[in-house]
């Protein structure tokens, strides 16, 4: 679990405004989401034989004695806000953002606290909606500038009863080829066997090229879904690649899943992924409503900025560096610079504390990397008057402006031109 320090922390706010600004244009409205819901909600939602719920979730019991447990992830505290608050009687358009918590092995981009961003839509069933998912996260990409280093993956996982019958047909062939299967794929083969298909193992990857193929167990209402999903994507000129052996970790999905990877950083990862969930209202006590979402990892999101130089990965540095040396300077100082923050309340302005000299007010000025300095001594006290001394060169030709002393009541618009250049 990890502190997010102020050089990280323009990276967050760059993807959290460019979140809201795309989601917004969407018709989109946030939910602010419990970090704890009861434990039965994931074991009802994620399914009891995922990792997630058998080796994963931090749980435990409160005063009273109620399994509680830190969300480890988004979906299905959403849906059982929606069903609570009596959100399903029109097609909600809705996201949330925050912490999620898993215990699992740390590596890069993944901590046990992480962040997600969830985007979840209610009440529409047709693969329509299914493609503005797909293109609210595709144009997402556009706006931070990683679009052409993320690709599109989708396939369909059909209706429960076909995934049934596949399940069956899997699981015959896999046993006959037991011994060859890694670790987590025989522990796997009964509880889970879709997720082997997932698996990263290369010798379980070559044995699965001659198992039965998904698609060929698809019920002919997902199919035709899916391949209006693809004339749609085609349409908006979105690229993707069919994954067969795409396959989500957690039991409520349904029909359409889809992820975005990208192989910036290290060995292929995933940095957003979801699909539609038609039965999860009704399986945690709604009305049968469809749904379909997606979830971003911001960590992930974040490194693939770092790694592509998007955004300076800098720590905020102020405009301008109050010094003010003496009593009277700096009651005159903090005076003046609170209606200067009135005047102008883009400037990030940071007044010098705690005293001393003249000398070292200024290296600290200087060492903020500040564009200009106020200046209140003595001198500018008793006339009336402050200097700004530029700190930085300024226009073309490499020179640095020189310090002027002006009348309080033209601060304003000198130090408009000076931090102008």
């Amino acid at each position: 679990m990890n502190d997010i320090l102020p050089d990280e922390t323009p990276y967050w706010q760059f993807l959290e405004q460019s979140v809201q600004r795309v989601l917004a244009s969407y018709g989109y409205g946030e939910m602010r989401l419990p970090v704890v819901e009861q434990t039965e909600l994931f074991k009802r939602s994620i399914g009891e034989v995922t990792d997630i719920v058998e080796k994963e979730m931090y749980t435990f019991n409160d005063r009273n004695d109620v399994s509680l447990t830190l969300r480890p992830e988004g979906t299905a505290g959403c849906v059982r806000a929606v069903i609570q608050q009596g959100m399903l009687n029109v097609p909600q358009r809705l996201w949330y953002a925050g912490p999620m918590f898993r215990y699992e092995r740390p590596q890069k981009g993944r901590q046990r606290q992480f962040h997600q961003v969830g985007v979840e839509s209610f009440g529409i069933a047709t693969p329509d909606m299914d493609a503005e998912i797909i293109l609210i996260s595709a144009r997402l990409w556009r706006q931070l500038g990683i679009d052409d280093s993320v690709q599109l993956q989708l396939n369909s996982i059909g209706s429960s009863v076909a995934r049934t019958a596949y399940r069956a047909a899997l699981v015959e062939y896999l046993e006959q080829h037991a011994a060859v299967l890694d670790q987590d794929s025989q522990r796997r083969l009964h509880s889970n066997p879709l997720r082997i298909l997932d698996s990263k193992n290369p010798d379980t990857q070559a044995l699965l090229d001659g198992a039965p193929a998904l698609a060929d167990y698809l019920d002919e209402e997902s199919r035709a879904d899916f391949a209006r999903l693809c004339e749609l994507l085609d349409a908006a000129g979105v690229p993707y690649v069919v994954n067969p052996r795409l396959v989500r970790g957690l039991d409520y999905y349904n029909k359409t899943v889809f992820e975005w990877v990208t192989d910036r950083l290290g060995a292929q990862g995933t940095v957003c992924a979801g699909g539609r969930y038609d039965g999860l209202v009704a399986q945690l006590g709604g009305k049968a409503t469809p749904g379909v979402g997606f979830a971003m990892g911001m960590e992930r999101l974040i490194l693939l900025l770092i790694e592509l130089g998007v955004v300076a990965g800098t720590s905020s540095v102020a405009d301008v560096y109050v010094v003010a040396v003496g009593d009277e300077a700096q009651r005159t100082a903090l005076a003046t610079v609170e209606k200067l923050r009135d005047q102008l309340p883009d400037l990030d302005i940071v007044q010098h504390a705690g005293g001393g000299s003249f000398k070292s007010q200024m290296k600290k000025a200087d060492k903020s990397g500040a564009r200009a300095a106020l200046i209140w001594g003595e001198d500018e006290v008793a006339a009336q008057v402050v200097s700004v001394k530029p700190l930085r060169d300024t226009g073309g030709d490499g020179e640095r402006a020189l310090q002027q002393t002006v009348p309080a009541e033209k601060l304003q618009e000198t130090l408009c031109a000076v931090l102008a250049g």
